[in-house]
């Protein structure tokens, strides 16, 4: 069973596979073997490091189109992010959404807005071809096959970016208070590079 997907954002586009990088010479992606990529629930609700690839073989990863904004960071900074799914309770949508199910909210901490600010990143859109859907982790496709991109594209300034997408950014001095809060909730979430945030 694979994860529902996050909502859709404002100027969201068609589907696409992508592939996002600060380094905006890449000619061809090698597959390589990788760890877990980020925190999140499995399909019995449970909490567990997600997505971790669902073959022993080196792969290249992708995100489709609806769940790129979960790398409109640097690399390397820590985020949060968390959004409705149908199961999550009226409760937690009021308490976490401000009553609306069809947001998405980013968190980052203080300490990385201006990294955020200066970064440079670009998506890179992969043919779809050699991909196949995570097993059980929605938005994310693997590749055991090297890829050519077929285009690059900057994607300029972050913050603008999701202003413009109408996905909230959260900053907060430390991300731990809110994101132990929401790992307990009904939410969905995707939790990437925390082990990068500030300690508690």
């Amino acid at each position: 069973m694979s994860r529902p997907p996050a909502p859709p954002y404002r100027g969201e586009g068609p589907h696409a596979l992508w592939h996002v990088s600060e380094d905006s010479s890449i000619k061809r992606f090698e597959p390589r073997i990788t760890t877990g990529m980020g925190l999140g629930k499995d399909a019995r609700g449970s909490v567990a490091v997600t997505p971790k690839s669902d073959t022993d073989k080196p792969v290249v990863w992708a995100t489709d189109t609806r769940h790129l904004p979960l790398f409109w960071f640097p690399r390397d900074c820590p985020r949060g992010t968390f959004w409705a799914r149908p199961e999550t309770t009226d409760a937690d949508v009021e308490s976490f959404l401000d009553g609306d199910r069809s947001r998405r909210v980013h968190t980052i901490e203080g300490a990385w807005l201006d990294r955020i600010r200066a970064a440079s990143v670009y998506a890179y859109r992969v043919p779809e071809g050699t991909f196949h859907a995570h097993t059980t982790v929605g938005g994310y496709w693997l590749s055991t096959s090297a890829v050519d991109p077929l285009e690059v594209r900057p994607l300029g300034d972050l913050l603008a970016l999701h202003a413009r997408s109408a996905i909230e950014l959260r900053v907060v001095p430390s991300i731990w208070p809110l994101w132990d809060r929401v790992v307990a909730s009904t939410l969905e979430f995707s939790g990437i590079r925390l082990r990068n945030a500030a300690p508690r």
